[in-house]
């Protein structure tokens, strides 16, 4: 197995880690792996589990605590009720300047069940960052998998040829003060 921590990643490419193999994150596995970036991709059943999905989208298995060091960014693509079951200290040793990204949804009546805090007020991504220790940036939780599979749009092509038009964008946000 490739050591992601320390191969080298050529100019304009990113060392990611991707933290859930749903939908979503083999999805964002397989576009980061084609753009060039080197992705990790971990679940809660370990990296032997992981073996056909990474050859075919083209990430490295790896564990849950490897794909939390193993780059710039670190995608968590998890249903949040699962965030509580990540290893904990899982980020304490991660460089500040390593970005998280959040992209899950709460869903309480959908996979979550009831978590009080969001339930009373708090924002699930301002939850998610308290349970981890760590700001996280919120983004692609506002598109399906399907679109994201299915209609993205190459840099410089507007999409004017395709039924639905125009290239798609997928907002972010985070609180942070520091530039990301």
């Amino acid at each position: 197995m490739k050591d992601m921590k320390t191969s080298k990643v050529t100019r304009g490419h990113m060392r990611i880690g991707i933290i859930g193999a749903g939908s979503m994150g083999a999805i964002l596995a397989r576009h980061l792996g084609k753009l060039g970036h080197q992705v990790s991709i971990a679940n809660s059943r370990g990296p032997e589990s992981l073996a056909a999905l990474a050859t075919v989208v083209g990430a490295t298995p790896v564990t849950v605590a490897d794909a939390a060091t193993a780059g710039e960014i670190i995608i968590l693509a998890i249903p949040t009720k699962a965030v509580v079951e990540l290893p904990q200290g899982l980020f304490a040793t991660v460089p500040k300047s390593v970005v998280i990204i959040d992209i899950g949804n709460y869903h309480p009546e959908l996979r979550d069940g009831r978590i009080n805090a969001i339930d009373h007020g708090m924002l699930d991504c301002q939850w998610v960052a308290q349970q981890i220790g760590r700001p996280v940036i919120k983004a692609f939780n506002n598109i399906y998998a399907k679109s994201l599979l299915e209609k993205g749009i190459p840099r410089g092509n507007d999409g004017a040829d395709r039924p639905l038009g125009r290239r798609r964008f997928v907002g972010c946000e985070g609180r942070s003060a520091s530039p990301r």
